[in-house]
């Protein structure tokens, strides 16, 4: 594993050079791209700046994106708190190209129920994986250093078996939510973290510079045999003492 910490200005610099990211990673895939989202802020900034980093119609290649969710709350897919439901309002529509496969969570089954059916549509989707290995994965980072729906001390950071698991427990309403374990985040080909803002930067340091007996769950996601980037802006990286790429205002 290769690990990159780079850093921007701002929030306004970051979505440009993680869209670049997410159309390298797609013109390098060699066939379909399966794409792994995280909810959250990354939403927005990713309808902001990807589809203008993408080539347009006919130029981005004939196969359609493999577009699955890192983890889903499990509300209906109108609900504010979906994110399933916010990419398919603001980012989906608005990728060139041919549209997308979307994997989405089937609405009204039991967190066990709505996992169990979520693993068996990836198997589907990347038959001959043992473990499904995304071409990338977009994870974000909470305060707590919590990524996707996978929580401090929480006994699924412990599941080696399944690749999706319920939680409803969740200490982040809404509590019921399904997530990608770490053996599916850790198989991934890249993965890159979005973290900004101040309230990220005691976390990120823990994360980058710590080597705690009990690491947080984002600092446990080390793939095997791919790229780890984590694109920070200044606030967030503000107590890092690690090397970093720092960049301008372009």
């Amino acid at each position: 594993m290769s690990r990159r910490v780079s850093v921007f200005p701002s929030p306004q610099e970051l979505g440009p050079a993680l869209a670049q990211l997410v159309a390298q990673r797609a013109a390098g895939s060699g066939g379909r791209f399966s794409l792994g989202l995280s909810g959250g802020s990354l939403v927005a900034l990713l309808a902001r700046d990807l589809p203008a980093a993408l080539p347009g119609p006919g130029g981005g290649g004939a196969e359609p994106w493999l577009v699955a969710f890192c983890d889903e709350r499990l509300v209906p897919p109108g609900h504010p708190e979906s994110t399933s439901g916010a990419y398919e309002a603001q980012l989906l529509p608005r990728l060139p190209g041919p549209k997308p496969r979307v994997l989405t969570v089937t609405p009204g089954l039991s967190p066990h129920a709505a996992a169990a059916d979520y693993a068996a549509k990836l198997r589907e989707a990347f038959q001959g994986d043992g473990v499904p290995a995304f071409d990338l994965l977009i994870l974000g980072v909470g305060p707590d250093g919590h990524t996707c729906s996978l929580f401090p001390d929480h006994p699924l950071l412990k599941e080696e078996e399944k690749i999706v698991a319920a939680i409803t427990d969740s200490p982040k309403p809404p509590p019921e939510r399904i997530t990608l374990t770490l053996p599916v985040l850790n198989a991934a080909r890249a993965v890159v973290f979005v973290a900004t803002g101040e309230g990220k930067a005691a976390v990120l340091k823990r994360i980058l510079e710590g080597a705690e007996e009990n690491p947080l769950p984002a600092a446990r996601v080390q793939p095997h045999a791919g790229q780890l980037h984590w694109f920070l802006d200044e606030a967030a990286a503000a107590e890092l003492t690690v090397p970093f790429e720092k960049h301008s205002v372009l």
